[in-house]
């Protein structure tokens, strides 16, 4: 089965990033603002024209330093306006840049680093200047410069290899009177098919691998995206999540520069939902931890209201539901109601939306892994026009995506323009366009294997429905077969548990077993609050997960799922881990995305205990803390039966 978009009939652009920079900073000067950062309690604006000479200088200073053309430069931080400069200066060097996650461990970063062939890294902070120490006998013979641009405790920092962000700037300030001319140059020389950025798989079975994304595979993107969403150059986005990950890349360079929004990022991590609800962005991408973090937000707070309030929540939530409904089966609601619609949306929605920051978007988008159902069907409840779309880091992280007013929960949608995407025999989803990736750098074995015939073979199992929508079953390794032949996806399971506000990760066993199991992380935060209510007294996680009240308490949520699911796919058995499942420990991504085949085989006596008589395990095992240090775990889980 094959699926096609037509090209869209879209004036000819700049072909690189770079070049599309220099035409937004003629088109606006000093007009309108490109970036909005928020320091100190107050948002400081960067306007075109400032954002083009901020690239200018720090390419030039790059090009003083001896950087050229095909070199890589590395970008570990927060979202700041420089890690913007540092990416597209490398670009108009013709080289192209590599982001790290800013929560990467010392041999994380040091992988990338090494296997990427980095010369220059620009850093956020002393934290990763500290990192970059450590591990500096396995850089130095490639790495030319560190380059840091919050200066705060950096100050008696003596070693040559740093440099202070401004200080390169001013380097390709006094680079410009010796060569006039010289960025422009670069920026002209730029070609479409020139790599633009090395960005990291998510590395579920593996060392994450380096996609080598084109300047003509990340525009065609975002104009293809735009065609079909289109945004406006007075809309306004946020950006929260690592640039690093190719969902950010997608929205602030390919479609922030295709189409000149402002882009802001928040003043900190913690800060991020109150920032969000004072810009009050037009678009929100976000992968499904956010969503599910959302609404276990609205969860808490609902059950720490009054009983009246419950009342009237749970009263506008039915409603909401049903609009809801009525809205995917495509039918037109009865004027009863849109009354009662209205009334719910007045009492308790607008309220909902407008403190989670969602008020004034007109469309949110989820992915990067698969959202849950439930949780899907909440947001579209309150209002709020949220997609799924379909895609992976090789084809710069969108192929399909739902259309307005043509939205079904338990599909991804529709292929963009210029994709084509079809099911093979084995049930695989294959992909192809001009977003698709070169291939791995230095990687030519997995190159053949996932790039071949102009087919890019994605590894997911799914199918086309009668409306021609894609349904995503799971990656096709992790598709499971019981003893009964029923077929299951773990994933599914897995995102039904999470949509309880105390199930915060949830791993799912069956396959080559007689029954489903079930590995569950609580949600230490409102597990926590839950028990304090309750006086329930525990000290750490460990000794919370393993409370018989919450054991009671998690029963309910899964005899709750289970209720939805076919009776060969239930869950018969869990237990509560005595850890959070950590991406420092490798059992997640930096995306968190489980690494399943790594956690079934660190966990191998936890998956044998599940399937066995027992009611519980003594259980030992070694956690990493952040700074790389170990510890010996030991304790007694129990296994519930259902």
């Amino acid at each position: 089965m094959n699926h096609q978009q037509t090209t869209p009939n879209l004036a000819s652009t700049p072909q690189t990033f770079p070049q599309l920079l220099l035409a937004r900073a003629s088109q606006y000067g000093e007009r309108k603002v490109a970036l909005r950062e928020k320091e100190f309690g107050i948002w400081q604006a960067t306007t075109w024209a400032q954002y083009a000479r901020h690239v200018k200088y720090f390419c030039l200073g790059l090009l003083s330093l001896g950087m050229q053309p095909r070199d890589v430069v590395a970008i570990v931080g927060d979202n700041r306006p420089e890690w913007l400069f540092a990416e597209l200066a490398a670009q108009a060097v013709g080289g192209f840049s590599i982001g790290i996650y800013q929560d990467a461990i010392v041999e994380e970063m040091a992988y990338v680093i090494a296997f990427a062939e980095t010369r220059f890294v620009v850093v956020e902070d002393q934290e990763q200047v500290d990192k970059l120490l450590e591990m500096w006998d396995q850089l130095k013979d490639h790495v030319h410069k560190v380059i840091y641009y919050d200066p705060r405790g950096l100050r008696n920092y003596t070693e040559p290899f740093l440099l202070y962000f401004p200080d390169v700037e001013k380097l390709g300030e006094a680079y410009e009177q010796d060569h006039p001319g010289a960025f422009e140059e670069r920026v002209a020389a730029g070609r479409s098919e020139d790599i633009a950025i090395l960005c990291t798989t998510s590395g579920t079975t593996s060392k994450p691998k380096l996609a080598m994304l084109t300047h003509r595979s990340m525009i065609s993107m975002g104009r293809n995206l735009m065609s079909v969403d289109p945004l406006h150059e007075t809309d306004e986005f946020i950006s929260f999540l690592p640039l690093a990950w190719i969902g950010e890349q997608m929205m602030a360079l390919s479609c922030g520069l295709t189409i000149g929004f402002t882009i802001n990022f928040p003043e900190e991590p913690e800060t991020v939902q109150e920032n969000i609800r004072e810009i009050g962005p037009s678009v929100v991408f976000s992968p499904p931890r956010i969503w599910e973090n959302m609404l276990s937000q609205v969860q808490v707070k609902i059950e720490d209201s009054t009983r009246l309030k419950q009342a009237v929540y749970r009263w506008a939530l039915g409603v909401g539901y049903t609009m809801a409904d009525a809205r995917f089966r495509k039918q037109t609601p009865g004027a009863g109601l849109r009354l009662r619609y209205r009334l719910a949306d007045a009492l308790v929605f607008k309220m909902i939306t407008d403190k989670l920051g969602l008020r004034r978007t007109r469309r949110c988008y989820t992915g990067g892994a698969a959202l849950g159902p439930d949780v899907f069907r909440f947001f579209h409840a309150l209002g709020v026009n949220l997609k799924q779309i379909y895609g992976q880091t090789e084809i710069n992280g969108i192929a399909v995506v739902h259309r307005d007013g043509d939205i079904k929960f338990q599909t991804v949608g529709h292929p963009i323009p210029e994709t084509d995407v079809r099911i093979d025999a084995s049930g695989e989803i294959l992909a192809r366009g001009p977003a698709v990736a070169e291939g791995y750098f230095n990687n030519p074995v997995a190159t053949a294997e996932s790039f071949r015939d102009g087919w890019l073979h994605t590894g997911d199992a799914g199918y086309f429905d009668d409306d021609g929508h894609l349904i995503v079953i799971d990656r096709a390794r992790d598709v499971m077969t019981l003893h009964d032949g029923t077929k299951f996806s773990p994933q599914f399971i897995e995102n039904k548990l999470k949509f309880s506000q105390y199930i915060k990760e949830a791993v799912v066993f069956g396959g080559d077993w007689p029954f489903i199991t079930a590995m569950v992380n609580i949600d230490f935060a409102n597990v926590g609050k839950w028990a304090e209510k309750r006086a329930v007294t525990y000290t750490t996680y460990t000794d919370l997960a393993q409370k018989p009240e919450v054991y009671r308490l998690i029963r309910q949520h899964i005899e709750q799922s289970n209720t939805d699911l076919p009776p060969a796919a239930r869950i018969k058995r869990f237990l509560l881990l005595h850890k959070e499942l950590d991406a420092d420990d490798a059992e997640l991504t930096r995306t968190r995305k489980v690494r399943r085949s790594y956690v079934a085989q660190r966990y191998e006596d936890i998956i044998s205990a599940l399937y066995s008589q027992n009611d519980h395990l003594d259980m030992e095992t070694t956690i990493t803390y952040q700074d790389g240090r170990t510890a010996r775990l030991r304790t007694r889980l129990r296994i519930e039966t259902l």
